[in-house]
């Protein structure tokens, strides 16, 4: 007898349509599993004989053949275990019934239980783009895959509960309410932040627009402290925005339980200690990093120099592009990765040079490796470049600084101006502009013209700075709500290229 099912699996951030085919046919009692099937799948075996055994139903003893198809594509992980079941139980006339408007996915316990797998969102999306009406997966999936709309989501909590449903026995269940579970740390707040009304302004730029940042001060100035009370002023996520970053990390396996959509922008912060690998994102069947993890949101880099410098070259092509593509044996992916990157640094290996009250004990050859880290191309890329000087006893003593509720209020409001100026160019922010549309929306007055003509020539600027300056003044003059950028817009961005690489050997 033979019998076939639907299932799904991921490639990168697209699923596919599986073709799950069984074979029962007299010989010698065997189970194989065909179709380039890892190591998770071919245990489905002893996964689905206990389950069907320990649901009241009959295991055939026979010979078994089940094919996975297409079957030049790897399958991975537990997620067959369900569809596996079904086509067995079909072909041995257990179960009947025209199902092939349904998909199923999900992992089988020894007793029957369905366990909840990842990657379901891009599954759901996939399901319902080929027509399927229905998409059978585990019960603590369902909220995940509910988000889209246009398909019948089926929770599934055991395998007999399953066979109740297509038998038509049951109805199916309804997707339980998920509450999210209260944030046991409060979201730090700019209100803590005394002094170093520099940097907060330059912070506030940065997130109105999706520039990259990079804080140099002193140990002790508050440059991480700064950069961690980002995500309380980030503008709020689109839809589409929270729907591609759940799809992220769904595939990674890490959206947190009772989340089915990631509705605040992702703050990663890995330590020095990570590998070119782990950033980019790799393995066998290429998972995403650290990079395409902070997508829609902030990558921040503590202490930029104690990265390896292999490890931070990796972020050139990605800063430039959005997106990274890895290349393996299995396959060559393509992951998004539009993020603000935010670096904090000393200006030397004891952190004290240019201070103004310490000495700095670095010799000029231990300043210079310690700043060689950071190559010139990656400088470039960081749009705004802030001093974050010690704060002084008198702005310590100070008792109220602007909280983040005010300043993420400016940020929206500069936020909105610029999605409505690009609606429907799929680019949301000013980070983000192409060079036509460069040209298109950064119009200068002749002063202003002047004066960036002069800093580009004195300060050695090269292209790429340029068009940053363009965007950063855009930016400025949007939380301005100016419609044009003027010559104070042009000065106040240039002021955040003081660290470009002529005056970065210079002064350091």
């Amino acid at each position: 007898m033979f019998a076939q099912m639907k299932s799904l699996g991921l490639f990168g951030m697209e699923a596919y349509i599986v073709d799950v085919e069984a074979d029962i046919s007299q010989g010698l009692p065997a189970f194989d599993i065909v179709g380039l099937p890892d190591a998770a799948v071919k245990e489905a075996r002893e996964r689905v004989r206990s389950s069907i055994k320990n649901s009241a139903l009959s295991f055939p003893v026979s010979r078994i053949t089940v094919n996975l198809a297409p079957a030049d594509i790897k399958k991975e992980g537990p997620l067959y275990d369900l569809p596996v079941s079904l086509a067995l139980l079909c072909a041995s006339g257990q179960l009947t019934g025209d199902f092939s408007d349904c998909v199923f996915a999900g992992e089988l316990s020894l007793g029957g239980t369905v366990r909840p797998i990842t990657g379901v969102l891009p599954m759901a999306i996939q399901a319902k783009e080929s027509g399927f009406k229905r998409f059978f997966l585990p019960a603590a999936n369902a909220p995940e895959a509910s988000i889209i709309s246009g398909i019948e989501i089926c929770p599934v909590h055991n395998l007999k509960e399953l066979l109740a449903i297509l038998n038509g026995q049951m109805a199916i269940p309804a997707i339980a309410k998920v509450e999210e579970p209260p944030k046991s740390e409060p979201v730090p707040d700019f209100a803590d932040v005394l002094g170093q009304f520099d940097a907060r302004r330059a912070l506030e730029i940065a997130a109105a627009g999706g520039h990259n940042i990079l804080l140099v001060g002193p140990p002790g100035s508050g440059k991480s402290m700064l950069a961690r009370r980002l995500p309380s002023i980030l503008p709020n996520m689109t839809l589409d925005e929270s729907i591609e970053t759940t799809k992220i990390h769904s595939i990674a396996g890490i959206l947190p339980p009772n989340t089915p959509l990631i509705r605040e922008r992702p703050f990663r912060s890995p330590h020095q200690t990570i590998s070119s690998a782990g950033l980019a994102g790799g393995g066998r069947i290429p998972k995403p990093g650290e990079i395409s993890l902070s997508h829609n949101g902030v990558l921040f880099l503590d202490e930029l120099p104690e990265f390896s410098h292999d490890t931070l070259e990796v972020l050139r092509q990605p800063l430039e592009d959005a997106s990274i593509t890895i290349s393996r044996v299995s396959g060559t992916l393509t992951y998004p990765c539009s993020i603000m990157l935010v670096c904090a640094m000393n200006p030397c290996p004891c952190g004290y040079f240019g201070h103004p009250t310490r000495r700095c004990t670095c010799h000029p050859g231990a300043v210079s490796k310690y700043l060689s880290h950071i190559s010139g191309p990656l400088l470039d890329r960081l749009d705004l470049h802030v001093e974050v000087p010690p704060v002084d006893f008198q702005k310590l003593r100070e008792t109220k600084a602007e909280s983040s509720t005010e300043i993420r209020k400016r940020v929206n409001d500069a936020r909105n101006i610029q999605q409505k100026r690009y609606a429907g160019s799929g680019i949301t922010c000013n980070a983000r502009l192409t060079p036509s549309m460069l040209r298109e929306h950064c119009q200068l007055s002749q002063n202003a013209v002047d004066l960036l003509r002069a800093a580009y020539e004195s300060m050695g600027l090269s292209a790429r700075a340029y068009d940053r300056i363009l965007k950063v003044s855009r930016t400025i003059a949007d939380l301005g709500h100016s419609p044009s950028i003027k010559s104070e817009h042009i000065a106040e961005a240039v002021q955040y290229r003081s660290l470009d690489r002529k005056y970065w050997a210079r002064d350091f």
